[in-house]
Order: structure tokens, then sequence, then C-alpha cells
């Protein structure tokens, strides 16, 4: 092994050699056990959140395939249907040469997509494979490829077939500069400054006017009532009657519904059906017309008075206002805060939009899907998030499917000059199913299929239905249901619970068993990472460093907002005056999953990539010092014959973490899975057992020492296993220097058996027996410390009191002690103890004489602190054995062990203050 930790050298080497080995591949052998990654956008590079994910991911894939299952991850990108588009339409604009989505027409545009969406999807895989994501590259779907596109169409016309798809003129969310329906996913609302205007809309017969409130009185022009809440007593003669609708030719009627506030501004609320959701609902109740008074575009369409035809919406308002107000109709205007809905893609306001679309029926859909995670056969981890998902099923409407971009999968509908639509997997089986001749002239809808319709078949689409012999080939059979999805809270709806019914609806099956739940990777401030506020990072930038002016320059470069890169650059500047260090991917991957805790968001701060990086350079010259204490040592066959007490500890906790760890992966704690790996690791081997080894390896012993090189090496072996999933280069690296010495063949760590817990390392007994060294050396240490005794200094060691197990382990562990303590001599007190420093090991006293070492002033004075600390534990002790709450609920064996330390906690506060009394 080389003498410095330089993850550079070694990671893109052995990414190669895993994959050019084919160790990612299915082996055919044991339990199924199947990940499906939720396929990345084509839209650039994966973010924090991709990577913290795929982490956890490869985590388990590791895991698994160490534990003999039959492992796949399934790998793939999404074509992102918008936010493609949007990312060439920009590079479009960019590169300068006048050219458009328009301009280009349907076909060569959808070719620079194309073009684009190799140079991302190649990106994202590099990134993966840089993050150690073990996936089976030969299996690498996209949601445009030719069988996962068959799988749509297939979807679409059972749907249509079985009555659950239908085409229908309903409300959607509209971005009117992309000109499409857009999800409530892709719907951004905060709160904004803006106005609420009181306008008097006049009593058709006279006798006076009623007063609505409207944030938006542009939308007036299309509105088809007014309404009041049935019980409020101000209004309840007037429904029924109708009201001049100020600035149009209409009358329109005031109507009742109890959806109104009737402490809400006048209590009348006008009901314009075609421009508010809630509206909408309320024109369905009650019979109104819907009346469109918008374009695409956001442009007052010809169902408004000329005068405001052609006008920007926003243009309209102003228009509408003056003319209000010359009619003496505008009555108030004033400062209103309200909940302005923006595409997240666009930032430009979204408009409920009237249009035609196309909608799955989802009452029945939704049904099942509930009741399939109600009795088990889909969890949630954490369990908490079925609230969430209950919510949104028991709320759901249907689902509008179409989207007016041009990449994506195509509708396959046709119509005819009447505009009859005609559903069927090609036009060929159009025109035979519905005996269409070719004087019949079909034209195929120009709409493509919502990302999400595509994705909700992830899980069984890429297994090949609804091919046979695809699915056949790609182990449909075997891997459906999938093991588990790992996917974050703010998609449960939109795709878990999408794919849950689709898959179960074609397949019988439900997608996956589990569903584990990750929170969002937010800054160290718990601020989200956006381009916006500048401050994202990249993955790869904390894998391989990056300096400050290039980094300043990626987080100003495409902001939506130019404006706001000098503000950016200071902050970043502040923040990293020396940019990025290479931390190399598996000091990230340890920090990722060390962070996820069940259903927290992460604080992500580098100084935790700093920490791991540190563990990993700990365990790499932990693995230098074993190789050169073990150069020329030739390892027996089979496990270790454990002859020091010091082995015996080392594999019985060794056999501890294990199962602790291996209790964590079950219940998807990363986060406590890490926490024992990276205890065991720096802790008990690399601080404690690498030094109870020397005495042995130093020793006069042979046999004892031979026995440590073995347990060493062994146990170094199984850490390296265990560490694997979690920091695989590292491991790797280390391992084929390690493996060798004990005869263990292989071609990589990552095929090798996750170690097992093996019950004849159990010792409890050598396990006391050290951590009362441990405890005894660091009491020794800590004198020395305080006491300024340089570490080189012998000094003799005095002991008093103790019981006969005491005496029993001095007698074991003497010459350990002397090595680790650097004592000159061990004596037990006849008599008088002198002027010394002391500690308590329960009631043991460990005294070091001070006569020539130190300053008595300082040791009375760390007594002193001693004693006042241990007297806050006693009181700690004291006050919870004197609550009767605490006393009459906790339990009994909780009460007990508060009893046994008030008690230990007594007698070493006697014993520091009897030594106090001595030193004057």
């Amino acid at each position: 092994m080389e003498k410095s930790f330089e993850p550079s050298t070694f990671e893109s080497k052995w990414y190669a050699h895993w994959e050019a080995s084919g160790c990612f591949r299915p082996t055919g052998k044991g339990e199924p056990y199947t990940i499906m990654l939720p396929p990345p956008n084509v839209t650039g590079t994966l973010h924090m959140g991709h990577a913290f994910q795929h982490t956890l991911m490869d985590a388990l894939v590791r895991y698994h395939r160490m534990k003999g299952y039959d492992t796949l991850w399934q790998v793939g990108t999404d074509h992102a249907g918008i936010a493609t588009e949007m990312v060439v339409s920009r590079n479009l604009h960019l590169e300068g040469k006048g050219e458009t989505r328009d301009s280009l027409g349907r076909e060569k545009f959808i070719g620079k997509v194309w073009e684009w969406k190799q140079h991302s999807g190649d990106t994202i895989t590099r990134q993966m494979r840089r993050m150690g994501a073990s996936g089976d590259w030969s299996r690498e779907r996209f949601t445009m490829d030719e069988g996962l596109s068959q799988a749509v169409v297939e979807t679409f016309v059972r749907l249509f077939e079985e009555g659950l798809v239908y085409r229908g003129q309903r409300l959607v969310n509209w971005d009117p500069v992309l000109k499409t329906a857009i999800s409530d996913l892709e719907v951004v609302s905060e709160e904004e400054n803006g106005h609420l205007w009181s306008i008097a809309y006049p009593l058709a017969d006279g006798s006076g006017t009623l007063t609505v409130a409207t944030t938006r009185p542009e939308t007036m022009l299309g509105d088809t009532a007014v309404m009041v809440h049935p019980e409020d007593e101000r209004y309840a003669h007037l429904v029924g009657k109708t009201v001049k609708l100020p600035l149009s030719d209409r009358e329109i009627p005031v109507i009742a519904d109890d959806y109104v506030d009737r402490e809400f501004g006048t209590g009348v609320v006008k009901v314009t059906p075609a421009h508010d959701f809630n509206d909408y609902a309320v024109g369905q109740r009650h019979g109104l017309p819907l009346i469109n008074i918008l374009t695409p575009e956001a442009r007052i369409n010809a169902n408004a008075p000329a005068r405001y035809q052609g006008l920007d919406r926003f243009e309209a308002r102003k228009a509408v206002l003056a003319d209000l107000e010359a009619a003496g109709l505008l009555l108030e205007t004033r400062a209103h805060k309200l909940m302005v809905p923006r595409g997240d893609r666009t930032g430009q306001v979204i408009e409920p939009y009237l249009t035609d679309q196309w909608f799955v029926k989802m009452d029945t859909l939704a049904a099942r899907g509930l009741e399939l995670v109600e009795n088990g056969s889909v969890r949630f981890v954490p369990e908490n998030w079925i609230n969430t998902y209950r919510h949104w099923m028991g709320n759901i409407q249907d689902w509008c499917i179409s989207r007016q971009l041009w990449w994506g999968h195509r509708i396959p509908a046709w119509y005819d000059a009447a505009g009859q639509a005609y559903v069927g997997r090609s036009e060929e089986e159009v025109r035979a199913k519905h005996g269409l001749g070719a004087d019949v002239a079909l034209t195929r809808d120009s709409d493509v299929l919502e990302t999400w319709f595509s994705s909700a078949l992830w899980s069984h689409s890429t297994l090949g239905w609804p091919d046979e012999a695809a699915m056949e080939q790609y182990g449909y059979a075997k891997r459906l249901p999938t093991s588990v999805l790992v996917t974050g809270f703010d998609i449960i709806f939109f795709w878990v619970a999408r794919m849950i019914m689709m898959t179960d609806h074609f397949t019988g099956e439900v997608p996956f068993r589990d569903v584990y739940i990750t929170g969002l990777v937010r800054d160290k401030d718990g601020q989200k990472m956006s381009k916006s506020k500048g401050n994202v990072l990249d993955p790869i930038d904390l894998i391989d460093g990056i300096s400050l002016d290039d980094l300043v320059a990626k987080r100003t470069t495409g902001l939506m907002k130019p404006t706001d890169a000098p503000k950016i650059e200071k902050a970043t500047r502040k923040e990293f005056p020396e940019g990025i260090p290479a931390f190399g991917a598996d000091a990230l991957r340890f920090t990722f999953a060390s962070l996820a805790t069940h259903g927290r968001d992460i604080k992500f701060d580098l100084a935790r990539c700093e920490g791991y990086k540190n563990f990993c350079n700990k365990l790499w010259n932990a693995a230098r010092f074993t190789l050169m204490n073990c150069e020329g040592f030739p390892a027996p066959a089979g496990a270790p014959q454990p002859r020091t007490d010091a082995e015996r500890w080392i594999l019985h906790r060794f056999n501890a973490m294990l199962r602790e760890v291996e209790q964590a992966y079950a219940g998807y704690r990363f986060d406590l899975a890490s926490q024992a790996l990276y205890e065991f690791a720096w802790n008990e081997f690399c601080d404690w057992f690498l030094e109870l080894a020397k005495p042995a390896l130093q020793g006069d012993d042979a046999a004892a020492a031979d026995s440590t090189r073995h347990t060493l090496l062994h146990v170094l072996e199984g850490l390296l296993r265990a560490l694997h999933p979690v920091i695989p280069f590292v491991t790797e690296e280390i391992w084929h220097a390690v493996a060798p010495k004990l005869g263990v063949a292989g071609d990589s760590i990552s095929t090798q058996a996750w170690p097992q817990a093996e019950a004849c390392f159990d010792a409890p007994d050598a396990a006391a027996d050290i951590e009362w060294l441990k405890a005894a050396v660091t009491q020794l240490r800590s004198i020395r410390s305080q006491m300024n005794i340089a570490p080189s200094k012998a000094v003799p060691l005095l002991l008093q009191d103790g019981d006969a197990g005491d005496r029993a382990r001095v007698g074991r562990h003497a010459s350990a002690l002397r090595f680790l303590a650097r004592l000159e001599s061990i004596e037990w007190l006849v008599g008088e103890a002198p002027a010394a420093a002391a500690a308590v090991l329960g009631g043991l006293k460990l005294l070091i004489p001070l006569e020539g070492l130190i300053d008595l002033s300082a040791e009375r004075a760390r007594l002193d602190k001693e004693i006042k600390r241990i007297a806050g534990e006693i009181a700690k002790c004291e006050g919870k054995l004197g609550s009767e709450t605490f006393v009459a609920n906790a339990p009994a064996a909780v009460v007990e062990t508060e009893r046994a330390r008030l008690a230990d906690w007594t007698r070493q506060h006697a014993a520091l203050q009897e030594q106090r009394a001595k030193l004057g």
C-alpha cells in the first residue's frame, strides 16, 4: 500500500474493474433483491439530492449482493418532457443563431432534443459511476426506449378501452409561456404582495348593488354568477335575482353556496368557473356556463368585450380597473397578501385554464391504491408517511395526462375531419377496427403524455412488460414486486401512488414491498438548495475539489435573475475562501449515510465530509500498521484461535457491531449503521485494538504474537467487507492488500460474502476485562494530561482498596497496563497514601505519587473540579430517584440502574474527597 491515502489514484481504476468484470449483474442465485432507480431527468446533471438517494440505494444493493441475494439495481433516465424542452430552447437562445422551437418545427426540434438527451444522459451516468453506483448498466433504460414506449401505448389503449381514459374539457394548471398544462408538482405557490379590489355589481332590477371583493379583476369578464352563503340573512332575499356584470352586456344570477366564507370581505363572491378551480367546482354544482376569456398566451380572447381583446392579462387588469373607476364602480383598493401560483420552470403566474385534455378516471384506481397500502402490501418507512398518502388518495381528482409539447410519448389517438377521436396502437389498427378506408383523412393528436404517465409504469415496463419474450429475458416473474423504492416525500402522490395503481391494475402485483422516504438535502443553514439562492453544491465538485473562481462561475452562470450574481459571488467567496477541497467519493458517501435519519431533512455541512475523509485516512493507516506487523507472517487457515483477552475482546465487539449493522439495514437506519461502523473502526479497532495488540506483538510470547497477527488480519478483512457497502472504493483498495495475507482469493471485495457474527467469538467476560483495562488506562492518561506529565516519562502506580475482582484483573493485565499507561511499577498500597494524583475506578483507587512530578496546587484544583462534577451527577440521580413519578412509572430495571449509578458516584465522590483532604 502507498504511504498516503489518495482516493483519486484508485477510484476510477476500481469502478472500471467492477463494471468490466460484470459483478453488478444479477447472479441468478439466491433470493431476488431488486431496486428500481427513480430515473433522473435528462435535463443536465445530478444534484445533491440524487447523490444522497443513490448512495443509500447503492449501500442496500451492495449489502444484499454480499448477503447472497440475486441482486439487481435497475438504472435508467427519464425524458422529462417540459423540463427538457425548456433546456433545449434555452440552449438554442444561447447559441445566438436565432433558432427557436417554433422556427425549427416539430421534427427538427425533437432532433435537437435527442442530441441533448445523449449529452445529458451520458453526463448523468458518468456522475453515478463516480459516486460508485453499482447498477446493472447492461440493462440501462430510457423512458422513450422502444420497449418502454410500447408499454406506454399499450397502457393508454387498454385504459381507454376500459373506459378509464377519456377526453374532456376541464380546468388545468396552464403555463402561458410554455403553452401547456402542467401538474400540481410543477406549481409553486408563495405569498406575495397584491391588492384586493372592491367592485359594485348593480342589481338588474335597479334596487341597489352587491359589493364583490377580488384579487383578479380582469377575470370578471368571464363571471357567470355572484355567490352568497345560503345562511347569510343579509342576502337571502337576493338569491335568484340577477346582477348586471360591469363592463359587459350580460346579466348573471345570484346563487347560494356554502363554499362562501361569510366573514371574508362583504360575504359576496364572484364566480368565474373557467378561471378558478374552486369556482369551477361551484359551477359544476350549479350548472353555470364556463366562459374562457384567455388565449393560450394569457391574452384576452374574443369572448370578452372588444376593447379588451388582445390585451395581455395584466394590461387588461389595468384597463378594467380604469374603466370601473370611470364608471364609479370601483369602491376600494387596498393592499393584500395572497398566494400566487407560479410555474417552477418559467416563474410565470399560472392560469387555471379551460381546455380539452385527456384524463384518467381515478376513483376506482385510487380506492385500490389506498387498499394496497392499508392492508400492508406496500409499507412506508417511516410509517408516518402513510398519512400523507391517505390524504392525497382520499382527495384525488381525475388525472390530466396530456401536455401541449413535442418531446414525449405522442398520444395514440387520431381525429377525422369532424373531430371524432379514435384510439389505437397504430393508425393501421384504428382504420381496421373502425372500418375507415384510405379516403378518410386522419390526423394524429399533436399532444404528448405527461412524464408521470410513463414513469408510473417504470417498475414493470423495465422488466419487459407487455412483451412476453422481453418479460422472460428481464426476469419479470422473479423480480416483481421489487424490494424497495427509495425516493423523496415530494413525489409520493405524483409518482409513488401512480406506480402502485398502474402496476397493480396491469400486473396484479404491487411495484415494491417497501417505500423508504428520504428527507431533502439542504445547506448547512437548513435552506433549500437552489440555483437562485446560489447555495447549490455539485457532488462531483466535492469528490474532485473545485477552485473558488470556478465555483463562483458555476453558481452565477445561467441565473434566472442575473442581478443576483454579485450577491451570490460575495456569499460564495465568504463561505469557501479557498474553494472546496477534494474529499473523494467514499467520504461523501459516508457523510450522506451518516445523515440519513428517518424523516428528517439533511443539513449538509462540508465539515462532515472532512471528518469522514479523516476516517478513511485512519482506516488506511490502520491497514498499513497491520500489514507492516504481519510482514512475512503465514496466517493459518481458518478462523483465529485467540490467545489474549485483547483478541477475545475485539472479536466479541466485532460480533456485536455486525449484529447492530444488520439490524440497522433491516430498518433502513443508514445513520445507525454508519455510526456503528464508525465507532467500531475508529475507536475500538484503530484506537484501542492496535494499542492493545502492541504488548503481544512486541513481547516474548511468540504464540501470542502470531495469534494477535492472525486476529488483526481477520478483523481488518471482515471490517473492510462490513464497510464496503458505504465506502466501496477505499475498502476495495485495502482489501486487495489484506486478503492475500489470509489466503482469501477473489476478484473483488464486492463479490465476497458479508461478514457473519460467529457465536464462538462471543466472550462477554474477556470483553468486560478489557473494558476495565481501557477505563483504567483512560483514567491514568487523563491524569498525565491534566498534570502535564510527559508521555515518555514512566511513573509509579499505587493501587488502593478495590475488591477481589480488581486484584484479579490487575494480575491478569499488569503487563498491558504498564505498557499502555507507561508505568514503571504497580504496587498495592499498604497503610497511608502519599500525596498523589487520584482517579477512581469503581471501588478501586488509582494513585500516581506526586512528589517530584507535579505542582500540588494544580492537583488540588483538578480534584476540586472533579469533585464538583461528580456532585452534579449525584444531584441528578437523587433528583430522579426523589421523583415519585419516575420511581412509579419507569421500568424496574431503569430504576435499579439509576440506584446503582448513584451508589457508584457516591463511592467515587467519597474517595476523591478523601484524597483531596490528604493534599491539604
